[in-house]
């Protein structure tokens, strides 16, 4: 039986060592009861760092992408045209506006307060946006 365990545990630590080195996430392999809870528990991948929201905000093609966002209070975004033309970042509630960014221009916003912030392109109306700040 101590053998098993001690099989079963070799086998997640060369599992996770081969994940780690390929970049890739690989499931966390099935782990027999008789290997110690430590064991099993050290093969479970995070979800924490996954979670993680993003922050930038690429215009391109005539749009925002990713077009609606959520974010923590304080976050701030960065939407860098991406375009071949000129674009704004203009709020539907005037809250901020940027300057006609050129090819390779970014903006920046800093969210203080929770709210939905819709916002658009003031050259191009249809390119349309959300941020949804919690």
């Amino acid at each position: 039986m101590m053998r098993h365990a001690r099989l079963a545990a070799l086998t997640v630590a060369v599992t996770l060592a081969i994940a780690a080195c390929s970049g890739t996430s690989t499931p966390a392999p099935s782990v027999p009861p008789s290997v110690a809870p430590s064991a099993a528990a050290s093969a479970a991948p995070s979800t924490a760092a996954s979670a993680a929201t993003g922050s930038a905000v690429s215009i391109a093609n005539f749009s925002f992408q990713p077009p609606t966002m959520t974010i923590a209070v304080g976050t701030t975004v960065t939407w860098t045209n991406n375009d071949s033309t000129g674009h704004t970042v203009t709020a539907d509630d005037g809250s901020f506006k940027s300057d006609k960014l050129a090819t390779g221009a970014s903006f920046s916003q800093t969210f203080a307060k929770a709210g939905t912030f819709a916002y658009h392109c003031s050259i191009h109306p249809s390119m349309t946006g959300t941020i949804t700040v919690h």
